[in-house]
């Protein structure tokens, strides 16, 4: 595990954030990370079951810190890191599952989940549509467009996705079901469908 000596230890978590974004010091970061890095390790536990992979999931989030942490604005540190490191270890699981071969309940689960009668066209995999596929995608929302886009390429469920953009699972559902309705409109203007 890290090893973190602590030079402001009065400092809040704002203060330190604010210290890190200004000088970019890993030392800063440390310090910051390391009044959390048993939550992680709880957290990563909890979700893997396993004490090693918990201990690789404590040194792969700090490694995600120090390339996230700048890009992103964080008001509270701990419930970030919380979130951050839940759905790290989601993918993680994912992951694992998806190299054993098990995402046949996926497949399952998203039929269950879309109800129309016939395949959207996003829904098959056909490749002569593919390129007028993506054309049509750029075309839409910002929002269809995210949610699409994690839906059907990175295989997000509706919760995921509504945590990743921070918005509900209702609307999460209405971005997909607008977004594939235009989708349909523009790739039948194209005579693709």
């Amino acid at each position: 595990m890290l090893e973190i000596s602590g030079k402001n230890p009065n400092s809040s978590d704002e203060e330190l954030l604010r210290l890190f974004d200004r000088n970019g010091s890993l030392d800063t970061l440390g310090e910051l990370y390391s009044r959390y890095m048993h939550l992680v390790y709880g957290v990563s536990l909890k979700y893997l079951g396993s004490r090693e992979e918990a201990k690789d999931i404590v040194m792969q989030i700090f490694e995600k810190l120090v390339t996230d942490l700048p890009a992103q604005e964080v008001r509270n540190f701990k419930s970030w890191l919380y979130v951050l490191t839940k759905n790290h270890c989601l993918m993680q699981i994912r992951s694992q599952k998806s190299a054993d071969g098990r995402m046949e309940g996926y497949k399952i689960e998203q039929e269950f989940m879309e109800s129309e009668q016939e395949l959207h066209p996003i829904d098959k995999e056909d490749h002569s549509v593919e390129e007028a596929l993506k054309q049509c995608i750029e075309q839409l929302k910002i929002e269809q467009k995210q949610c699409i886009e994690l839906f059907y390429y990175q295989k997000l469920c509706y919760q995921e996705i509504a945590e990743q953009l921070g918005m509900n699972e209702k609307k999460v559902k209405s971005y997909l079901q607008n977004g594939k309705r235009n989708l349909k409109i523009c790739l039948e203007r194209k005579d693709v469908s």
